[in-house]
């Protein structure tokens, strides 16, 4: 069974940065998906972004393309979300999952598709 670990989460001003980081506990078919979710107080989970294990495409929620990188390091099992320009809505905790089904990209915003789930980590920007 695969565990995810997050990391990198904090309190950040508006404008700022964050790096989160999801190492997992043994390597994955490349052509699985990592996702990142994140679930505001009050909110439902929602998709953030994903890409394959082995690079390459990758897919985001509208609300973050174009602040929001994922990338992945194949060497260290460990893929990251880089976070620019965060703004207060940003605010949440933040979940990466895998899952070791090889689906369409199209699928991967879809949260019951995905087996493994980290603890998550917190998000939390100021004003």
């Amino acid at each position: 069974q695969v565990q995810l670990v997050e990391s990198g989460g904090g309190l950040v001003q508006a404008g700022g940065s964050l790096r989160l980081s999801c190492a997992a506990s043994e390597h994955s078919f490349s052509s699985y998906p990592m996702g990142w979710f994140r679930q505001a107080p009050r909110k439902e989970r929602e998709f953030v972004a994903a890409i394959r294990w082995s690079g390459g495409n990758s897919f985001y929620a509208d609300s973050v393309k174009g602040r929001f990188t994922i990338s992945v390091d194949n060497t260290k099992n460990t893929v990251y979300l880089q976070m620019n320009s965060l703004k207060p809505e940003d605010t949440a905790v933040y979940y990466c999952a895998t899952s070791r089904r090889v689906m369409s990209s199209t699928n991967w915003p879809k949260q019951n598709l995905y087996e493994y789930w980290g603890q998550g980590t917190q998000v939390t920007v100021s004003s």
